[in-house]
């Protein structure tokens, strides 16, 4: 199989490559630059998704596309938000019509289907909500929709919602909580009673490749969406204590109302749009909405379409966080 990873170079797209190497298959990824740590027998090919003409030379020939690249984050330019999340997932669908792709696989969010409150064991009929607290979540519905409409006898598309990815040389969400707590930013808002879906990096992978094995014309992952998890939530704050207590570190005892912290990121988000200051506010609207309700998910479609089932449990998962960290002298 001839395989294409769009964001080859992140945590997610690089799993994604190494994986499809294993497996003996002709691995070629897209990135911004040049990746040193993929293996030499990954093709890279420097550029951006929202180059049509580029993308329309490198896709000439594949079966697959498995499309991870995207603009993430809480805070940011909508421009950059809607170019890349929306235009450049609808040059890439235009790319594997135009070169023959039969097989696109695309990495959506949960936070798709997420406004301001609780989501529990909910499945992927819930709806899109009439309004999103930031860009992200917004233009990443509006690629997952494009993705969804794109499905048909030419291309076959599915949808994979993974929600905070996790394991060793994640550079996102381990990292950014050991420096908050590091700088003594850790808050807990709300009464800290709230569940979440995590997912390992190995079944987040194990996850899209095996959506793309069962993913053809007519089959049942054709043209659908699917959360994907560890199998169980997690309370937020009780995971996070036990990772900071794992390195080391003292567990988060401030904490603040989930109304009061959301009434601060409506106030820090003025703010920081007036004087169009460019880094990540300390507080969002979105970020205060995150850490204080509950979202996890039903993974029954994901297990019935197309046989996932989570590899590595949280606890397991954790130990092998911790045995990483502490390897790389990280803590």
């Amino acid at each position: 199989m001839r395989a294409l990873v769009t964001g080859g170079g992140g945590f997610l797209g690089s799993g994604i490559a190494k994986s499809l190497l294993e497996k003996k298959h002709d691995v070629s990824v897209v990135g911004r630059r040049i990746y040193p740590h993929l293996p030499k027998g990954i093709k890279q090919f420097q550029g951006d998704i929202r180059d049509f003409d580029f993308l329309r030379k490198v896709f000439a020939g594949l079966d697959v596309v498995f499309h991870t690249a995207a603009f993430p984050g809480i805070w940011g330019r909508m421009e950059d938000f809607h170019s890349i999340n929306v235009d450049g997932t609808r040059n890439v669908i235009k790319a594997c019509l135009l070169g023959g792709v039969k097989k696109l696989v695309f990495t959506s969010s949960p936070s798709v289907i997420f406004g301001d409150s609780s989501l529990e064991g909910v499945d992927e009929t819930v709806p899109f909500p009439e309004d999103y607290l930031c860009e992200y979540p917004r233009t990443k519905a509006k690629a997952e929709k494009l993705v969804v409409e794109a499905n048909g006898v030419d291309l076959a598309t599915v949808s994979i919602r993974p929600h905070l990815i996790w394991g060793p040389g994640d550079p996102h969400l381990v990292p950014r909580i050991l420096a908050k707590a590091d700088k003594g930013q850790l808050v807990r808002v709300g009464p800290g009673e709230n569940k979440v879906d995590i997912i390992y990096i190995d079944n987040a992978v194990s996850a899209h490749l095996k959506a793309c094995d069962e993913l053809g014309f007519g089959k049942p992952p054709a043209g659908k969406v699917y959360f994907v998890s560890d199998g169980k939530p997690v309370k937020l704050w009780d995971w996070i204590n036990e990772l900071l207590k794992k390195t080391g570190r003292p567990p988060v005892t401030r904490s603040i109302s989930y109304p009061t912290a959301f009434k601060l990121g409506n106030l820090f988000e003025g703010l920081y749009k007036f004087f169009r200051i460019q880094k990540e506010p300390p507080m969002t609207r979105f970020l205060a909405s995150q850490l204080a309700t509950s979202h996890y998910f039903d993974i029954s479609q994901a297990k019935n379409d197309f046989g996932y089932e989570p590899v590595i449990s949280p606890e397991e998962g954790m130990n092998r966080v911790i045995l990483s960290l502490s390897a790389h002298q990280e803590y």
